[in-house]
């Protein structure tokens, strides 16, 4: 474990375990109640206030959350009181503000995606290492029990050699959702569609559980909505560096919205991950500890899947879990659960995914460079026709 993140930069990062954490929220829209109702489940964290440009918006944040409205992002920077913010602009946004809170000495925690091009990526993680502060990027899927109980059954070898590990996320966003903010389904702000705002927390578990994607190819078109720019489904085919294959679904198309799954199989074992519980769970060499397993996290009843139809219905216990994962990683100077640099690698696979759509062909990683893209639509219907 990598015990200095920050290089020879000099780490500010707090060794004080008794410290109690001020955190300050940029952008306050709806995510930012996920954040902040986390970081008010936090003993050792305090919520000092939330920035926004939209004055009402950041006062009526401030009146829920009991705490300062702040009205742009330098003034939230300057408060002394603020150790930990956290980035909950549109996608496209989260660059600026996270460099700025590393010059202020202020350790950053990222809403996904980390940010929607390479480029913008890696001037986030280098001013975060150069300031010596934290950088966390938010997948609180990874934080759930049953994810990490899967998690140690691949790391522990109990799949043998992996052969197929595969992602569906089928979920449905209305017409209404995507016309009720301007940035959402563009390529300037949202920086994609289904893959990279709802499906990124499922690739993100596959690549964390299945290991580097090696090449992919792929389809994407908009079927359902009008109105943006993206795409509303797709489909990938995936080669892992382990030599395993694999497949990506993802839509936010599918009425009503399904929970999504992931499948990991080997020669030795399969495991069927359902939201957060187990509908396969088998192995050739059995544990005395599987059967608790599968009846503490074994599916019970069908579901509709946490955010498959609403964004809203979402719990913040994921999130509260990663906070205090990151309040952890700061007091120890170790890395957060998600560093940026592993939040980095779910775009870097949803880029690859858009290129191998828009071009035909088979694209492998890593990518030197964050390609240009336009209408999925026009692609796909560009691709049907062979041109």
């Amino acid at each position: 474990m990598n015990n200095n993140p920050a290089g020879d930069a000099g780490l500010l990062w707090s060794v004080n375990m008794a410290k109690t954490y001020g955190f300050g929220i940029i952008g306050t829209g709806m995510i930012a109640d996920f954040h902040a109702r986390a970081i008010g489940d936090l003993p050792n964290a305090r919520l000092v206030g939330g920035c926004d440009i939209d004055r009402e918006r950041a006062d009526k944040f401030a009146e829920r959350h009991h705490c300062r409205a702040f009205y742009d992002f330098e003034a939230i920077l300057a408060d002394p009181n603020i150790d930990v913010v956290t980035i909950c602009t549109p996608s496209g946004l989260h660059m600026e503000p996270a460099i700025a809170a590393a010059r202020h000495g202020k350790h950053v925690v990222c809403e996904k995606p980390l940010e929607i091009t390479l480029e913008r990526c890696d001037r986030m993680i280098a001013a975060c290492r150069k300031a010596g502060v934290a950088l966390a990027g938010l997948f609180p899927a990874r934080a759930a029990e049953a994810s990490q109980l899967l998690k140690r059954a691949v790391d522990s070898g109990r799949f043998g050699r992996l052969t197929l590990c595969d992602a569906y996320i089928k979920w449905w966003r209305s017409q209404e959702y995507y016309d009720s903010g301007g940035w959402r389904g563009t390529w300037k702000l949202d920086g994609g569609g289904a893959l990279m705002n709802q499906s990124i927390h499922t690739i993100d578990m596959l690549q964390w559980l299945a290991g580097p994607v090696e090449s992919v190819f792929a389809f994407t078109d908009r079927l359902a909505h009008k109105r943006i720019e993206v795409e509303d489904v797709a489909v990938a085919a995936l080669r892992f560096r382990s030599g395993a294959l694999g497949v990506i679904e993802g839509s936010s198309a599918a009425y009503p919205g399904h929970p999504k799954e992931i499948h990991i199989s080997g020669e030795k074992g399969s495991a069927f991950l359902r939201d957060s519980s187990f509908t396969v769970w088998k192995f050739a060499e059995e544990k005395t500890e599987d059967k608790k397993i599968l009846r503490k996290h074994g599916l019970r009843e069908a579901k509709a899947g946490a955010g498959a139809a609403d964004p809203r219905t979402i719990t913040w216990e994921g999130h509260r879990v990663q906070f205090e994962d990151a309040a952890r990683a700061i007091r120890t100077g170790r890395e957060p659960m998600v560093s940026g640099a592993e939040a980095r690698k779910a775009v870097e696979i949803i880029l690859a995914v858009y290129k191998s759509a828009q071009t035909g062909s088979v694209v492998r990683l890593p990518l030197r460079s964050t390609p240009k893209f336009g209408d999925p639509h026009v692609a796909a219907r560009r691709l049907r026709r062979g041109r």
